[in-house]
């Protein structure tokens, strides 16, 4: 496989049922962060899985709002198995509470302020509490808990004014998919902040009030199926249909029964540009 350009971080993608993943590791996804945020270079990481590139089926929208990220992270391991399969051996998962955490340890040396967006029933707060007796140097600006709405425009520029007076170059979004994607491409133009990412349940699971999968389940592709067990009513249509459709997708993306192509290459200085894409099968 030839490479034919690179995304906005400078690193290329793998085209997954026509979303361009970033074909990266943690140790690429932490150097790119901490490159844009030294440089100022405004941007949304997208932490994507199984779910999110099955969303992007049906919502066109919200496919490009994947593939106009500054990074696109493979946060399961179906990701990165198909990347892998298009020739990228460097690629690993990269795990929004996994990529949070080394961010934020990062920062403990960096400077980098930080804001916590999203989470319910005080799970930002918590977070913060928990976050900030592990790493004591670490500057958590602020958290805010938003509604189960669209914020209304006063709410809005409230926010706009509490990341503001926070100083923060980080944004951490815990809402859900693909609820803050679209909440990251949004408002991304409207916030003094650096980077925004996406992380979903990373709330949740920093904050202790919901128990991760082992790091076996999550290496072989499992943590669906522990998930599954501890949030059955909420997460079962997800995972019982999204997942067999991935594989039966994904079959037919590799054997050239369909075609799933990326957006066209468009220029990388420009924060709404799609990405560039590696390949356009």
């Amino acid at each position: 496989m030839n490479d034919s350009g690179d995304n906005m971080a400078g690193i290329g993608r793998v085209n997954v049922l026509g979303v361009g993943v970033s074909a990266l590791n943690m140790e690429l996804a932490l150097a790119a962060m901490a490159g844009a945020l030294d440089r100022k270079e405004k941007g949304y990481v997208c932490v994507t899985g199984v779910h999110g590139v099955s969303e992007a089926q049906t919502d066109e929208g919200f496919r490009q709002i994947l593939n106009r990220a500054f990074l696109c992270t493979p946060d399961g391991m179906p990701l990165v198995w198909a990347g892998r399969w298009q020739g990228r051996k460097e690629m690993d998962r990269v795990y929004g509470p996994d990529l949070m955490l080394a961010v934020l340890e990062l920062s403990e040396n960096k400077g980098y302020r930080h804001f916590f967006y999203g989470g319910t029933n005080g799970a930002a707060e918590a977070m913060r509490e928990k976050l900030g007796k592990r790493f004591p140097k670490l500057q958590i600006a602020g958290t805010y808990e938003p509604p189960f709405r669209p914020l209304a425009a006063g709410e809005l520029e409230g926010v706009k004014k509490l990341i503001r007076d926070a100083r923060a170059d980080v944004m951490w979004i815990g809402l859900s998919t693909p609820k803050q994607e679209r909440f990251m491409a949004e408002h991304l133009g409207q916030l003094d902040v650096t980077l925004m990412a996406g992380v979903g349940a990373a709330f949740d699971f920093l904050a202790g009030r919901v128990r991760q999968a082992p790091r076996w389940m999550q290496r072989s592709g499992l943590e669906w199926l522990f998930r599954l067990g501890c949030e059955p009513r909420r997460l079962w249509k997800r995972y019982l249909k999204n997942n067999p459709l991935f594989v039966i997708r994904i079959f037919c993306q590799w054997a050239g029964l369909r075609k799933y192509p990326l957006p066209p290459p468009a220029s990388p200085r420009h924060p709404d540009a799609p990405c560039q894409p590696d390949e356009k099968t």
